[in-house]
């Protein structure tokens, strides 16, 4: 059986109160891409009626059931032209009276499935209530269909469920705004899922609000493989199922190497309570006061002289420390090396003479090493200053580099220190978005990736020409989507990634230091390129004095507006 599939994303300015308008040009462009051979066709949220609502007696007259006439209207389309095609629409459930803002999947055999978007956008509680289907994937003859809606993808949780369920596909359909698009979380969350991406997102202005555009078809890789910058619209583009399939993220098998007994906290509400009483409940590990911090990260190309690579610690950590540095972070296995590790113990004299270098230039460093203890071998990661050694982490997702030598950890690495509440992570443990979310839940301002990967942790914006508007940043952008970006912004968190740099063997670099808000431009982090090197950023955990989080890596407010009775699988 074939896996190829031609598909496409449509593109599309809805108006407000003009409704039968709205349908007859979706049906338009969901007839021209059907004309270009494409069998599964996606159309924007809302599209059928428009998106910014003020109240539900203003979508009243707009709302309907499904199955219902619009339904039937498409479902005619699609036995016509022997496609499947998702709407976006408001939906009322005729048994409670209540809204939905919904995406119904059709096909050639009628209504296959809906979804109702389950993670509100701040616009959806004037009149919608939250979804109430969970998160399912639909068995079709031309693929393992999902249905997300917008915000629903700015939750790791959301794309996650889908793709454990065995999605090929997952169709996002989104009235997107407030940045360039194609937006980094959807090529994230196909990257990390391994998964096809069909992205219909609005264009335009509607009750002063800009729409971004950028519809698009993501590959498994994050590869852009269709798009439409913006206008109305439509881009086909053929896939094959089997890239999905094959569930590889960088390289590696990452559904196989989950750990889902560390992932316990997945489905607690850690932040729906003030953070700055919940964490100090009982006299039990308060959140740390917090401060302004410069924090570097360093990338060179490790050996296996452990003393040679100590001495290139010593001089980037002292180059840090001339631009303003007070933490360095180095990569994975940067005292030990990456091949054929000679492990070392944690009260040995390479962690000694670690200690020796930050006591000499009154910094804290963190570092990866092979470790020995009693004769079993960690990927570890140390955190270390004047004072000894901070806390010790030990990789818990293993890649294939791995395997032949290390034991995984089994638990994470949570310390607080005068920078705030930071947590350890080693390089392959952040292609699992689980990971930076148990460590955010934890209360961590700060996380640390020590790191050697290889593959695409960025990708660059063309910056072909756009018709938007202020404050949606244009133009060409080298580092559009960067993996550790959005692991710092999904999580609220600042986020320190060094990175091997060593492109003879594969490892990149793109070493960073990244902030908590995705949506703030200009962005705060720094960002180094191909060259070995440090740079430096500061980070602020402060908070006002006041009895609640004035920060938002205190606040947390992606975390805080999770939905965690939808994330029992996450577990299992």
């Amino acid at each position: 059986m074939t896996t190829t599939l031609k598909v496409a994303t449509v593109q599309f300015e809805p108006t407000l109160f003009e409704k039968e308008r709205n349908l007859a040009r979706l049906e338009a462009l969901v007839t021209e891409a059907a004309q270009q051979g494409a069998k599964l066709i996606v159309t924007p949220e809302m599209g059928t009626t428009g998106y910014c609502w003020f109240d539900r007696a203003e979508v009243a007259p707009f709302v309907e059931t499904i199955p219902g006439p619009t339904t039937d209207r498409f479902a005619a389309l699609a036995r016509a032209r022997d496609c499947y095609i998702v709407i976006g629409m408001p939906e009322v459930d005729p048994a409670t009276n209540l809204y939905y803002n919904s995406a119904v999947l059709i096909g050639p055999e009628g209504i296959v499935g809906a979804h109702r978007k389950t993670h509100p956008y701040i616009a959806e509680p004037k009149w919608s209530a939250p979804g109430d289907c969970g998160h399912k994937v639909f068995d079709t003859p031309i693929g393992r269909i999902a249905l997300l809606v917008c915000m629903d993808i700015h939750f790791i949780e959301t794309a996650r469920l889908v793709g454990l369920g065995g999605a090929d596909i997952i169709c996002h359909i989104s009235n997107w705004l407030a940045e360039r698009t194609p937006a980094p979380y959807w090529i994230t969350r196909a990257v990390e899922n391994s998964c096809y991406l069909i992205e219909s997102n609005r264009w335009g202005l509607e009750r002063t609000v800009q729409f971004s555009g950028g519809s698009c078809v993501i590959g498994p890789d994050g590869a852009i493989e269709a798009v439409i910058d913006t206008g109305d619209g439509v881009a086909c583009v053929e896939i094959d199922l089997e890239r999905a399939r094959a569930r590889r993220m960088l390289g590696e098998p990452v559904f196989e190497q989950r750990r889902p007994e560390l992932y316990m906290e997945l489905p607690t509400t850690t932040f729906a309570w003030n953070p700055l009483d919940f964490f100090s409940l009982y006299g039990h590990r308060p959140l740390p006061k917090g401060r302004r911090s410069q924090v570097a990260v360093a990338q060179f190309a490790p050996t296996g002289d452990a003393n040679a690579n100590l001495d290139r610690i010593e001089e980037l950590a002292g180059a840090a420390k001339a631009d303003g540095a007070e933490l360095v972070v180095f990569p994975e296995r940067a005292v030990t090396g990456l091949d054929a590790p000679a492990a070392v113990p944690l009260n040995g004299e390479a962690v000694a003479r670690l200690i020796a270098i930050a006591t000499r230039h009154g910094l804290h460093l963190a570092a990866g090493l092979a470790e020995d203890e009693g004769g079993t071998l960690y990927n570890s990661a140390v955190l270390v200053g004047p004072q000894g050694v901070i806390g010790r982490y030990r990789k818990t997702h293993l890649d294939a580099s791995d395997h032949n030598w290390a034991t995984p950890g089994d638990e994470w690495g949570v310390f607080d220190t005068k920078f705030g509440r930071i947590g350890l992570l080693i390089g392959h443990d952040a292609a699992f978005p689980e990971a930076g979310r148990v460590l955010a839940l934890r209360g961590c301002d700060l996380i640390l990736c020590p790191a050697a990967l290889r593959g695409a942790l960025t990708s660059a914006h063309a910056g072909t020409a756009i018709a938007q508007n202020y404050p949606i940043p244009t133009g060409a952008d080298p580092h559009h989507w960067h993996l550790m970006r959005a692991r710092a912004g999904e999580n609220n968190v600042h986020l320190a990634f060094a990175n091997v740099l060593d492109e003879a063997s594969g490892y990149g670099g793109k070493s960073g230091v990244f902030g908590p808000d995705t949506f703030e431009f200009p962005r705060r982090e720094a960002i180094l390129t191909a060259v070995e090197g440090v740079v430096v950023a500061e980070i602020d955990t402060t908070n006002l004095d006041t009895p609640y989080p004035t920060n938002v890596v205190r606040r947390k407010d992606l975390v805080t507006m999770r939905l965690p009775h939808h994330y029992l699988p996450l577990i299992g």
